[in-house]
């Protein structure tokens, strides 16, 4: 039905551009020819009468005066608070997903690891970082997914049946979603952001039921992203050695063989692809990213 108004209310401005536009030209043409008054009042009058494509309302007949903006409210719906502030909210948290799904979850620590294993390879372009992030992105899902599952069923189903609002949705998903960062995040990086907050001898002396209820979601963010970073560059020392031992020795054969103009990198990048290929290290490095995180 509303679909139906806004349409009639769309033929009924297209009639009244119309009938201003021939009043233009009725009024340009009497110019010419002298008679203004005359076919100025013509042009009025005919579009005066031309048929409104939607019925009035009785409440705007009987007052003479326009419901335009009332009509308009009702098509956008701006009367109902609550589906206004469902749908800023919608947007807020759509316009923000991009960095809650890199702060938030495991994709840090996995896009870390992929750049410093291409960077200790030498590699500048390969594999271009399309894949690097595609690859980080699909495991991020699938080491999420467990939390993921658990947020659907706990706040986006009871959500969509219309037996919670909006706030409270976000604090129910924001529940499992916590409770996994504390888990992958670092004691010294929780007790650090702690101590920077006025309740932290409270937290300090809470068990751990009453630690995950109490403690900051704003506290617990900065806190795992420090400890994804710390944990990251960890890994990307670890896979630095070997790729790093290998440029030191065909840096030494080269010396002793006189090449000292021969960049050591170029001779070593094939070694470090053939390793990397016989130990599976694409395997063993993905392996060991998924069993890190703590479920």
């Amino acid at each position: 039905m509303k679909l139906r108004k806004i349409l009639k209310n769309l033929c009924a401005a297209a009639v009244c551009s119309a009938a201003v536009f021939v009043s233009a030209l009725g009024v340009s043409a009497a110019m010419d020819g002298g008679d203004v008054t005359a076919v100025t009042t013509q042009t009025v009058a005919d579009a005066l009468d031309v048929e409104t494509p939607y019925e009035i309302p009785e409440s705007a007949a009987d007052t003479g005066t326009t419901t335009d903006a009332q009509t308009i409210l009702d098509y956008l719906d701006l009367n109902n608070n609550t589906n206004t502030i469902d749908l800023v909210l919608l947007i807020t948290i759509l316009s923000i997903a991009p960095s809650l799904l890199i702060m938030l979850t495991c994709f840090t620590r996995l896009i870390i690891s992929f750049s410093l294993l291409r960077n200790a390879m030498s590699l500048q372009t390969t594999p271009p970082n399309q894949v690097l992030v595609g690859l980080a992105l699909f495991l991020t899902l699938f080491i999420m997914q467990p939390v993921f599952s658990e947020m659907n069923e706990v706040a986006y189903v009871p959500y969509k049946n219309g037996e919670i609002t909006t706030v409270e949705a976000i604090q129910k998903s924001s529940e499992p979603l916590k409770e996994w960062m504390l888990k992958n995040t670092e004691e010294d990086s929780m007790a650090f952001f702690i101590n920077l907050t006025d309740s932290a001898e409270e937290l300090e002396s809470a068990t751990e039921e009453e630690f995950l209820e109490k403690v900051p979601f704003t506290t617990v963010v900065p806190a795992f992203i420090m400890s994804e970073l710390k944990t990251g560059f960890e890994i990307g020392f670890m896979l630095y050695v070997p790729f790093l031992i290998i440029d030191v020795i065909v840096a030494s054969v080269l010396m002793s063989m006189g090449m000292m103009m021969l960049p050591p990198a170029t001779i070593s990048m094939p070694f470090k692809l053939m390793l990397f290929v016989l130990v599976d290290g694409w395997s063993l490095l993905i392996g060991s990213l998924v069993t890190g995180f703590n479920m």
